[in-house]
């Protein structure tokens, strides 16, 4: 294949996160393949090669020519297509659910060639629609110059948005909220911040809905290059008929130049700056910034697993490594001897302790700091270890401090199998092997996917 020119081809698969490889029949009557994005098994394509090292080639969809077997008849999503939110949502959720399946298989067939019953399958969400509990949307324009926007990102671009008022992996709540905030800023005429130009006031809608409870809050983040009352807003939202309750409204100042959310000050408009959720019968309290898994009942699915993956505790102590606000340390608190988190994330650390006194959990230790340096600073020796590491896996470094351990049983959470794969072999290498394996869609729809390992130490 040459680069620039443009083929047809068939979708044979879609490798993680979102590879979808297509097949060509050449003009020599070769078969050779590309990887595409943004494409479903069984799609007839048109693409535009892009790049070509290596014979791997890479290409940009242009257009979907044939429809594949799979998918729906009509989407249930008027945005699919635009958004770059989802990928699957015009396919049936079980058709979703086996090729997340099979990417993981592929990703981990190294370690499953003689024991293929060590891996479990997938578990799927409890829910499939409306299962975000946090959204942030974005002010832009759907193109040069357009009027007003407030949604997320078009597939492939940076800088347009797609409105999405009928998004459908939030429930009516935010799709409410997002329209009357829409329709109250192009009302009142005011510019969205430009990443060309760094000038504007409008920024993000922060959106966070407890699953359990049903408390709701709004941040609104802004530039200050514009002193506005927001009075209006905060009124226009308290009238909204929601099914959840509103319990906080938040004025973020963001003057970063950088495309993300982060807070310079904020200003409460109204009720509190938090909200609580339960999982599994714990309660959790979460600020506008708290890391907490963003589909609730799936994050109960992911952690009962962790819970049974980590077997028997009596009189152990547990390593929590990459702890964030402390959801799986608490989880496993009650029939532990000790647990101790770590985290580099010190608001996170902070409010794992606020959680945890909350939870009347006596015997939990929470650390803020980078894995690789805390550990040395440990007296404590531990029984079992759980890691939940960011996507990018375990530095190392880290890791080599982790088997140094020595300890019988690990058990690895990842939001990322290639990062997964990655250290399972200095892991295997080390002496441990995997007994158990199993992923848990968290992100019906889209290309995430979890999994959980339980290692096991066999030789030293």
């Amino acid at each position: 294949m040459k680069k620039g020119q443009c083929y047809e081809g068939v979708v044979e698969r879609i490798d993680f996160p979102n590879k979808a490889i297509v097949s060509v029949q050449m003009e020599d009557g070769n078969v050779e393949t590309a990887m595409v994005k943004n494409a479903l098994p069984g799609q007839k394509v048109l693409f535009r090669v892009t790049k070509n090292r290596k014979q791997k080639a890479e290409g940009m969809l242009l257009e979907t020519l044939e429809r594949s077997a799979a998918e729906n008849e009509t989407c249930i999503c008027p945005h699919f297509g635009k958004c770059g939110g989802c990928t699957y949502i015009s396919m049936p959720y079980e058709k979703e659910l086996a090729i997340k399946e099979e990417q993981i298989k592929r990703l981990l067939a190294p370690f499953l060639r003689e024991q293929p019953q060590i891996f479990e399958g997938i578990k799927a969400s409890p829910a499939i629609y409306g299962y975000r509990n946090k959204m942030e949307f974005s002010f832009g324009d759907e193109y040069k110059d357009g009027p007003l926007a407030l949604g997320m990102h078009k597939r492939g671009s940076f800088y347009d948005l797609v409105s999405v008022r009928d998004c459908q992996i939030v429930d009516e709540d935010y799709r409410s909220i997002l329209r009357a905030t829409l329709d109250y800023f192009d009302h009142m005429g005011l510019p969205f911040f430009h990443r060309l130009t760094h000038r504007g006031y409008l920024r993000h809608l922060l959106v966070r809905k407890a699953s359990k409870t049903g408390e709701i809050l709004v941040a609104l983040v802004t530039t200050s290059q514009q002193s506005v009352s927001l009075g209006g807003f905060t009124d226009m939202l308290r009238a909204l008929q929601l099914q959840g309750r509103l319990v906080g409204i938040l004025h973020v100042v963001n003057d970063s130049v950088a495309d993300v959310i982060q807070c310079d000050s904020m200003e409460l408009l109204f009720g509190q700056d938090f909200l609580y959720e339960e999982l599994l019968g714990l309660t959790f309290r979460i600020s506008p910034f708290s890391f907490f898994q963003t589909n609730s009942l799936g994050a109960e699915v992911l952690y009962e697993t962790v819970r049974e993956y980590v077997g028997e505790l009596t009189q152990k102590v547990v390593f929590d490594l990459y702890s964030g606000t402390g959801t799986i340390a608490q989880l496993v608190a009650p029939v532990a001897k000790k647990v101790i988190g770590i985290e580099i994330i010190p608001e996170a650390v902070e409010a794992a302790r606020e959680n945890a006194d909350r939870n009347g959990l006596t015997n939990c230790e929470f650390l803020a700091g980078d894995v690789l340096k805390e550990l040395d600073n440990l007296e404590d020796k531990p029984d079992v270890i759980i890691l939940d590491p960011p996507r990018d896996g375990i530095h190392p470094k880290a890791i080599g401090k982790i088997i140094a351990y020595g300890v019988k049983q690990l058990v690895y959470i990842s939001c990322k199998p290639t990062s997964l794969a990655r250290d399972l072999e200095i892991f295997y290498e080390n002496g441990y092997s995997m007994k158990r394996c199993v992923s848990v869609d968290q992100f019906p729809w889209t290309t995430g996917i979890e999994t959980v390992a339980l290692l096991e130490k066999e030789r030293n």
